[in-house]
């Protein structure tokens, strides 16, 4: 609840999310560590953002402690800063464990979860929608098709064009953007007790390259963004030359470029550069070195833009009368994910004139 907009549903579902998952992890005695994230501001201008946030955090009903320099390096010992924001409730976990004891769960109440299995199209049946759906990979396998009266369409990087063979009038595209990650080499994880954040842009959704400690003691270092050739783009050679043509065809992603141009140029050079990258986390550790930062993976941020190039800073859903769809739910949607689960079904019910909360 740090960064999110008082009232908007990030905000909402994040407090939520925290409760829920410490409760779901204690049931299920998965690994949880609350090593508290700190975020630093350095100069006036990035001070004054960092205002901004805590004024969030109190209107969210969260607990921020404003630091001082000499307070920074008491939660951080090699972290700096002229000001610092402390919020002890952050926490970490292994997710997959999470996913986990979901499936399990669901498996015993006798959900069936088709894994490894595509979405080939959608059309419109008798009583709802027909579902063209393959086991496998291959373009070579065998289809087959599953009717049903309602669709709940969580499809993340495809989400939009899901919707859009549902039959619904979308308002975003999903843009898919690339987050790199370097690792720190075992001899620096001292470096970092918990999560140490920039102050972020407050015009973009990204939270800027941070560093953070896993449940298992690894430290990462990242993300930036940078646009993705393909919607699974996890490696810069990954390209598709549909997902590139969808890009490069939405309107709002030349009026974003336009606007951030010279913020996405400093991305692709932090993605090229190892000594940039380093740069940009010696502002937070100054001790950090290049020769730390060991290759890690990259993740894919499903990003929803208007067609005005505003990108998308809240859930949003569209619906229609068999069918439901989420088509934005970046961070923090792993924290906010039993809420947002919460949010789907009592739309689901109140769309079939049942009263949520109470069937």
């Amino acid at each position: 609840g740090l960064y999110y907009k008082p009232g908007s549903l990030k905000a909402r579902f994040t407090r939520l999310g925290h409760a829920a998952t410490l409760a779901f992890c204690e049931q299920h005695e998965i690994a949880v560590e609350l090593p508290g994230k700190l975020v630093l501001a350095r100069g006036e201008a990035e001070i004054e953002r960092l205002k901004t946030l805590a004024e969030r955090a109190e209107k969210n009903g969260l607990i921020a402690e404003w630091l001082s320099p000499e307070g920074i390096t008491e939660r951080e010992p090699h972290a700096r800063g002229d000001a610092g924001l402390w919020v002890p409730s952050t926490g970490i976990l292994d997710f997959s464990r999470i996913a986990l004891a979901m499936a399990e769960e669901l498996d015993r109440s006798g959900v069936e979860l088709r894994l490894g299995t595509r979405l080939l199209g959608v059309a419109q049946g008798r009583e709802g929608l027909d579902l063209e759906i393959a086991r496998g990979s291959s373009s070579r396998s065998p289809s087959s098709n599953l009717s049903t009266g309602f669709l709940i369409n969580c499809g993340g990087l495809f989400s939009d064009r899901i919707a859009i063979a549902s039959g619904v009038d979308v308002p975003v595209r999903i843009v898919p953007f690339r987050g790199e990650y370097y690792r720190l080499r075992p001899e620096a994880r001292d470096l970092v007790r918990g999560l140490i954040y920039p102050v972020p842009d407050p015009q973009l959704p990204f939270l800027g390259v941070h560093l953070h400690r896993t449940i298992d003691g690894e430290v990462f270092a990242g993300p930036n963004a940078v646009p993705a050739g393909r919607r699974e783009g996890y490696r810069r050679r990954d390209v598709s030359p549909r997902d590139v043509f969808d890009t490069a065809t939405w309107p709002g992603f030349w009026r974003l470029a336009g606007r951030y141009g010279l913020t996405g140029v400093a991305e692709l050079v932090r993605s090229f550069s190892k000594q940039v990258f380093t740069g940009s986390l010696r502002r937070l550790v100054p001790e950090i070195r290049r020769r730390d930062l060991l290759p890690a993976r990259s993740g894919v941020r499903a990003q929803a833009l208007y067609r005005d190039g505003r990108l998308v800073d809240d859930f949003i859903f569209a619906e229609s009368e068999h069918s439901l769809h989420v088509l934005n739910a970046p961070s923090p949607a792993a924290t906010s994910c039993m809420p947002i689960a919460s949010h789907i079904v009592d739309r689901f019910l109140e769309s079939q004139g049942s009263t949520p909360g109470r069937d």
